[in-house]
């Protein structure tokens, strides 16, 4: 007897007696949150793919697929190491160059057989390629070396005369039997040489970084076939992203914070603006107010660059603060505020130097006029002690409603999720019963975030609402195929401007609050 799916036979019209069994699948369908700890890092580097997002969790994880930090500006490495320090753990790496990079080779024995690093970049000169006697009698080993990377060994390769160097290539082309796969870091091609290998070492070189006229036009690129720069990160689940050191100044416009904020609307992504190292309050007000951003999706850093001491370059760098803030943003969740949070590994800002004796601050007129024209900033001390963070907390939006960090994460957060779950009521048939499991599956996903405590309220009322029913889905637009589900959430607010009262004086008569406890005698409320 059949056992089937429902809705995959007609039930009003059987006709062999028998037994059907319809799987039912479940009727209340719970929505899990989408990550939002996702950062997106476009930059330059020293090795790697280009223009494709690569995932990073780690250091280590960057410098095996990117190569080491870079001491020079839009390194995406430097942005990646200051996030992790914040503790963010989750990255999408695009790599841009400007087009004159070039991959590392070397011609082995004149003619036969060339090794190419499979990726461009001053790292490829690191690589070996050294040719032994094979563990095989008669036969050759080669064994491809990279720092920082375990060694390929293609063992027990044999042949003679151009019959060698064909099989060679092939073995680092296509894999060297069923321990050896293809090799991850060179391509080989065989030439016409006959000669016997000289067993040696040798390296690769003449890979370049294409580093040498990036430009904000590069970091952005474009979005066609093959998309390149920022628009690589299209459908990658980044919720944060920026552009590495892409401050509107030499080799670019502010006009690109404006791209930045388009695509991060469209792609519900956080995009971390900066504006120029050694930046005054006046250019930078007035630079935002001219660049076309006035939007959730972005948030612009002022132009006081970080002092950082760089472990791999040995240097203390000034640094844009854009990896500072991501990861930190990436290290909270969505219903948090960057405000007051600390951050680690900064040694100094330009606003307040480096010696551990400059006391050089931002006075409350100069946060003042920062943070009223959208521009946010770190330094220290910051509202809960001395340490370093970021002072305000704000996007870049002038409507007081929508320009928390939290406004920014929690809305995307909660647009991403209904937009990946819902999905599956597609196609079904319209009725009071899919209603109710749309609405119920919608009251499920916030009721989670209720108990998690991502959403919350102060007066004990539930913190959202959910509609899909006949009065606001009427038959004249069901029987178009329509049906819509109207959802409030309203957010947890953030403590930004914290107000105590003290009255004090020798005449001030104190009023103290009591409560009534069980046993019924008065004990006072503090």
């Amino acid at each position: 007897m059949p056992i089937v799916q429902q809705g995959s036979i007609n039930t009003t019209a059987l006709v062999v007696p028998g037994l059907y069994v319809q799987i039912v699948p479940p009727q209340l369908m719970t929505p899990n949150g989408v990550p939002t700890n996702v950062i997106g890092v476009v930059g330059t580097a020293s090795y790697g793919p280009v223009n494709q997002p690569v995932i990073c969790s780690s250091m280590a994880d960057y410098a095996r697929s990117f190569g080491p930090i870079r001491n020079q500006k839009y390194d995406a490495g430097t942005q990646v190491a200051t996030a992790v320090l914040q503790g963010a753990s989750n990255f999408r790496v695009v790599r841009v160059t400007d087009g004159t990079d070039t991959k590392a080779s070397v011609v082995i024995g004149s003619t036969s057989i060339t090794f190419t690093a499979r990726y461009s970049g001053t790292v490829g000169n690191s690589i070996t390629a050294t040719i032994a006697a094979g563990s095989a009698a008669s036969s050759f080993k080669l064994v491809i070396g990279l720092p920082g990377q375990q060694p390929e060994v293609f063992d027990n390769i044999t042949g003679s005369g151009n019959a060698l160097w064909v099989a060679m290539a092939a073995a680092v082309n296509t894999g060297n039997g069923a321990m050896r796969g293809p090799s991850n870091i060179v391509t080989a091609a065989a030439g016409v040489g006959t000669t016997a290998p000289t067993l040696a070492t040798t390296p690769l070189t003449g890979g370049t970084d294409g580093t040498t006229t990036i430009t904000e036009a590069v970091i952005i690129g474009v979005d066609t076939a093959s998309r390149s720069g920022m628009y690589a990160l299209r459908g990658q689940g980044c919720t944060i992203a920026l552009l590495a050191d892409a401050d509107g100044g030499t080799g670019g416009t502010s006009n690109t914070w404006s791209t930045q904020g388009a695509f991060g609307l469209a792609e519900g992504i956080y995009m971390i603006c900066t504006g120029p190292a050694g930046d005054s309050i006046a250019t930078a007000t007035a630079q935002k107010a001219t660049s076309g951003i006035d939007n959730y999706a972005v948030k612009l850093m002022f132009g006081d660059w970080l002092y950082w001491q760089d472990p791999v370059n040995a240097v203390t760098r000034l640094v844009s603060p854009q990896g500072f803030v991501a990861g930190r943003l990436g290290n909270l969740s969505p219903e948090q505020s960057s405000l007051n949070k600390p951050l680690f590994g900064i040694v100094g800002s330009q606003k307040q130097g480096l010696a551990s004796s400059q006391v050089t601050t931002y006075s409350d007129a100069e946060l003042q006029a920062l943070f009223t024209a959208g521009l946010d900033v770190i330094a220290n001390p910051a509202p809960g002690g001395a340490y370093w963070a970021v002072r305000c907390g704000h996007n870049s939006s002038s409507n007081a409603a929508t320009n928390g960090d939290n406004y920014t994460r929690m809305t995307n957060y909660i647009a991403s999720t209904l937009n990946s779950a819902m999905g599956i009521y597609v196609g079904q048939t319209i009725s009071s019963t899919l209603f109710q499991r749309i609405r119920a599956s919608i009251l499920s996903y916030l009721g989670n975030l209720l108990q998690q405590g991502v959403l919350g309220s102060t007066d004990g009322n539930l913190p959202y609402s959910a509609i899909c029913d006949i009065s606001n889905n009427p038959l004249s637009r069901t029987g178009l195929g329509y049906v819509q589900a109207d959802v409030q959430v309203r957010y947890l607010a953030i403590n930004e401007k914290f107000i105590v009262n003290v009255e004090g004086g020798q005449t001030v008569v104190v009023t103290r609050q009591t409560t009534q406890p069980a046993n019924g005698t008065n004990t006072p409320a503090f």
